[in-house]
């Protein structure tokens, strides 16, 4: 399918790898040129190189935190006219209720919604005045079903889902469409993360833990990054101008919902 995105570009935070890489590459294969951001330099640089050389789009990348006012001032400033936001920001560390204070509420909060926040509001205005623009939020099946480990994620990204859920229906007037991607457990380094605590735990190895994970998705294994990155890119293309304010669960069925 020809998403008709080619020659747009987009802004995907955290691209260097695991999800927000994802959507970067299918993006790239759609013809689309990326700013692409990540705290880690390197691997940035190399993910960027290698999505030049196969894709031959153009690429400007931004080693940065957009966590902090300093890393949002310089991805803002690099992004310049984008017509596609792609808002992403590792989690927080998991751990039980009794664990977090107000400076790890506050951190969450900074990295998983006033950050996204911030990026929509600088954005979002120009896609306006130009008549088109995407924004897709990747945040967490959580947000639908919490997780009690991730009680600090479930907190921040359920604020900035609130806060999507109002500002997409006040700007898709204009052209403008804003949605939320919400991943179950994926074959990245956050899986790696919180099955490691589960080794730590249970003291078992890290493949049972995997197993034991895998067993509780109904699609029975770990989604892909690349999977992930295709249904960004739908939600970013031409066909999407109908999708307002939707909360799209990508996670093997593990959130046993009926609606």
């Amino acid at each position: 399918m020809d998403l008709g995105i080619k020659g747009k570009t987009a802004l995907v935070c955290a691209s260097s790898k695991g999800l927000g890489l994802g959507c970067a590459e299918a993006l790239a294969e759609a013809g689309v040129n990326l700013i692409m951001n990540a705290r880690g330099a390197d691997a940035l640089q190399a993910s960027a190189e290698r999505l030049r050389q196969e894709y031959g789009v153009e690429i400007t990348t931004v080693a940065a935190d957009v966590a902090t006012a300093e890393g949002q001032a310089a991805v803002i400033e690099a992004a310049g006219d984008v017509d596609i936001l792609v808002n992403n920001a590792g989690g927080p560390p998991p751990g039980m209720w009794q664990d977090w204070g107000r400076d790890d509420f506050i951190a969450a909060l900074d990295a998983n919604m006033l950050a996204p926040i911030a990026l929509i509001k600088a954005l979002v205005p120009g896609m306006m005045e130009r008549g088109w623009g995407r924004v897709v939020n990747i945040t967490s099946q959580s947000v639908r079903a919490p997780i009690g480990v991730l009680g600090l994620s479930n907190s921040a990204r359920t604020g900035l889902t609130g806060y999507v859920a109002g500002t997409s229906r006040q700007v898709a007037g204009s052209g403008v469409n804003i949605n939320n991607l919400l991943p179950g457990i994926h074959a990245t380094d956050r899986a790696d993360a919180l099955d490691s605590g589960v080794v730590k735990q249970k003291g078992i190895t890290l493949d049972e833990a995997r197993a034991q994970r895998a067993a509780t998705i109904p699609a029975g294994r770990y989604g892909t990054r690349q999977e992930f990155g295709a249904a960004c890119a739908f939600l970013c293309s031409q066909h999407a101008g109908f999708i307002v304010g939707q909360n799209i669960l990508l996670d093997g069925g593990a959130t046993n919902l009926t609606m």
